[in-house]
């Protein structure tokens, strides 16, 4: 779906990203990381056909974006670190302007629209002016711009942001309704919903790519350490001298659970465990109630390979904002 090879942009005289080589293949979910100032809205905005590269190429859907940009914004929906939407506006006129500004047709734009609105829960504000809306069904409606046209690619930078936490669980479960149907490119700060949602990582330091892989391909080829936690039911001992045992557990301990009872097991490790540890407390008679990822996986993996100088990544981030506007 995505190819880039050697993608260099300049802001004046400093490079805000460089050399970029990377692919996505069709129906990933790819989460794109890296420090404030890192390169990241560039590089996406490059992607969405909003800023011109300054060299190196890229081809989306079969299509170069330098040759005919115009066809590429058909097929992406594109939602920016702030959302491009008209005040004067109502929220379902909006969508349907959208729509037909990526060639959907307007006899089919309202059924677009609609479908768009039941999957970001804008329905009930349909007929609301946008300047009305909170920044929460804001960011909603600037997700719905995005998917109103039904792309094959979607690139969503920050799409979580400004949203409390149950609009944050229902996007997290929008985007993972979308895997399949489209390919998904996402920037987020937000670490757990990177690790919840996406199957490869790109990270991205000071302008370059420094790594790119599922989240256990880089904590293996980092030596980093994860944490797992089990909810389990069942002899606590025995459940940590049988996970204490497993190859890869580096540690293992139980916390009794503040709500509802019972004790969880924090199990620290290399690579991807759960399957290891389930079968082994399964078959030694213990319930899983359950397990999941703790965030400190990925945090250990993206300090890691973002230990460099911070303040260089701001200083891009700096001339980004001084000198985009004429770039």
């Amino acid at each position: 779906m995505i190819q880039v090879q050697q993608l260099t942009k300049y802001y004046g005289e400093r490079a805000a990203i460089r050399a970029l080589d990377f692919a996505i293949d069709r129906g990933e979910v790819i989460g794109f990381l890296g420090l404030n100032g890192a390169g990241k809205t560039t590089t996406l905005k490059v992607l969405g056909c909003v800023l011109l590269p300054t060299s190196g190429r890229v081809v989306i859907d079969g299509i170069d974006i330098a040759r005919d940009p115009h066809e590429v914004r058909r097929r992406i929906g594109f939602l920016p670190d702030a959302p491009p939407l008209y005040d004067e506006m109502t929220v379902g006129g909006y969508l349907e302007f959208a729509a037909q500004l990526r060639g959907v047709t307007a006899k089919d734009a309202r059924s677009h629209v609609v479908e768009a609105e039941e999957k970001t829960g804008l329905r009930q504000v349909d007929g609301e002016r946008v300047s009305s809306l909170s920044h929460g069904f804001r960011q909603r409606a600037g997700v719905a711009q995005a998917l109103v046209h039904k792309p094959r690619l979607l690139i969503l930078d920050e799409p979580t942001s400004g949203l409390d936490p149950v609009q944050i669980v229902e996007m997290r479960s929008l985007i993972r309704s979308l895997r399949g149907d489209h390919t998904i490119l996402l920037s987020s700060h937000i670490l757990s919903e990177i690790s919840q949602t996406c199957d490869r990582l790109l990270v991205i330091q000071a302008g370059e790519i420094v790594a790119q892989g599922s989240e256990q391909e880089l904590a293996s080829r980092l030596g980093s350490v994860g944490r797992i936690e089990v909810d389990v039911g069942g002899n606590v001992e025995r459940a940590l001298a049988v996970v204490r045992a497993l190859e890869g557990v580096v540690e293992a301990s139980a916390h009794a659970r503040p709500a509802g009872g019972g004790e969880t097991l924090h199990v620290e490790g290399a690579g991807e465990l759960r399957p290891q540890i389930t079968r082994a407390l399964v078959q030694a008679g213990i319930d899983v109630l359950r397990i999941d990822r703790g965030a400190t996986g990925l945090e250990s993996i993206f300090l890691q390979l973002t230990k460099g100088d911070a303040r260089t990544a701001g200083a891009t981030a700096a001339a980004a904002g001084k000198e985009g506007a004429s770039a």
